[in-house]
């Protein structure tokens, strides 16, 4: 899989999203700075959500429209989107800055329209959010795009996602990806089951990934240990600003933290291997081997007195021990000196 050119999946390194979603909170200034602290942290790409509050629900306080607990306990759905969402006319002012900064940009749509939108500002991929995952119109009329998709399965059923996939690859996506997801938050790390990777990827056959809403960064490195190919992440300038998706997002510093913790714990995956590395060239000298630990003579046979097994490793490994023992020298040797075979007969 690719967005904007880089490539995606186990052999390369772990692609890390930085989610704006709420965070500028209504202010378009505060939107350009996070896109520009995701640039410096390292992020591959900066993720916006595209949606308007009468495109995503309904202005009702009926009892099934208002939240119920949470981080948004008594609001409806209609005052958390409308508190939340991203103008319309943002888009591309924070697209170009993305794209003149060098960052990847692009976006979750949630209806047709905001599809149209991302279409129009040539967004290079689409991710569907968990819980859009269960749309497939959407996920059809996305796929039908051509571009390539990530789909984040927080709430989804083992069923719900295999017609998620089915769904895209209908409708002709060809590079797909999938992110496990705990649709909480924040989400506590012991629900988020990360062996679930490995299954996910052997099912469906696609670069597998981690949306992550715990509330530090240790379940999303550990993902990458477990083959996580893309992490996400919410971010935002400061935690206690506020805002509807703040106090469950990383700050800056903790971004970077992320992008260069995240690479190294896969830079630490590499392949099997067994003997030595680079880093152990000089180590290995001083493993144990067998020396003299006795001038003897020319012709000596030798006892277990006379070898012994110490650091450095310059002389026979320390297995061939049982084996010198009672063979006769060809040539005087000193204490002190590394045993070799060609000083026996």
């Amino acid at each position: 899989m690719q967005i904007d050119q880089r490539s995606i999946g186990p052999e390369h390194p772990p692609y890390v999203i930085a989610e704006l979603s709420a965070n500028h909170n209504g202010d378009i200034e505060r939107a350009y700075q996070i896109i520009l602290s995701a640039k410096k942290a390292g992020a591959d790409a900066v993720k916006l959500q595209s949606y308007r509050p009468d495109t995503i629900t309904m202005d009702m306080r009926t009892p099934e429209f208002m939240i119920q607990d949470g981080l948004w306990e008594g609001k409806s759905l209609y005052e958390l989107y409308e508190w939340a969402h991203m103008p319309w006319e943002w888009h591309a002012p924070l697209f170009d800055y993305a794209r003149r900064l060098g960052l990847t940009i692009f976006s979750s749509p949630f209806d047709r329209t905001a599809v149209d939108l991302l279409e129009d500002l040539n967004a290079p991929a689409y991710k569907i959010a968990s819980f859009e995952a269960v749309d497939l119109p959407l996920i059809a009329y996305v796929a039908r795009t051509g571009k390539p998709m990530i789909i984040s399965t927080g709430m989804a059923c083992l069923e719900e996602i295999e017609e998620a996939v089915v769904a895209a690859r209908d409708a002709g996506c060809k590079e797909l990806a999938l992110l496990h997801c705990v649709s909480g938050y924040p989400a506590p790390a012991n629900e988020y089951h990360l062996r679930t990777l490995a299954d996910m990827q052997q099912r469906f056959e696609v670069p597998v990934g981690l949306s992550d809403h715990t509330l530090d960064n240790t379940t999303a490195i550990a993902s990458v240990a477990l083959g996580a190919s893309l992490v996400e992440k919410h971010v935002t300038l400061d935690r206690t600003a506020g805002g509807p998706d703040d106090s469950f997002s990383l700050e800056p510093g903790e971004l970077g933290t992320l992008c260069h913790a995240s690479r190294t714990a896969w830079e630490a995956l590499g392949h099997v291997h067994y003997g030595n590395t680079a880093s152990e060239a000089v180590s290995v000298q001083h493993r144990r081997s067998l020396y003299f630990v006795r001038d003897l003579p020319n012709g000596h046979i030798v006892t277990e007195q006379d070898i012994q097994s110490i650091r450095p490793g310059k002389g026979l490994a320390p297995k061939h021990q049982p084996g010198l023992v009672g063979k006769r020298l060809n040539q005087a040797v000193l204490r002190g000196q590394a045993t070799a075979w060609e000083y026996f007969q």
